[in-house]
């Protein structure tokens, strides 16, 4: 057995570079219903975007923006944490 590394010396594992990861998007999957959000009510707390569980909020720096559709899948919890009614649930066109 040869000697034993610090763990500075130990070569990374397990590590994904997010900018090589592959984007994995929902798919035809989605529940049929889509957020739609009325920025005029939106008051910035980005409540949606903490509880999100597919990072489909889209930010432009610390604004809400709007929704990343490639990867929401209609799970309703934006629409049910928004404290201003800003995002509605609607069904998805062709659903």
């Amino acid at each position: 057995m040869g000697e034993l590394k610090s763990w500075q010396e130990l070569t990374p594992g397990a590590a994904i570079d997010p900018q090589t990861a592959p984007r994995v998007e929902t798919g035809s999957w989605r529940t049929g219903l889509v957020p739609e959000a009325d920025l005029s009510k939106c008051v910035n707390c980005l409540l949606c975007w903490i509880y999100c569980p597919d990072s489909a909020i889209e930010l432009d720096g610390t604004s809400f923006q709007g929704f990343d559709l490639g990867v929401c899948k209609g799970c309703e919890i934006c629409a049910e944490v928004c404290p201003s009614g800003a995002i509605l649930m609607v069904a998805e066109d062709g659903a």
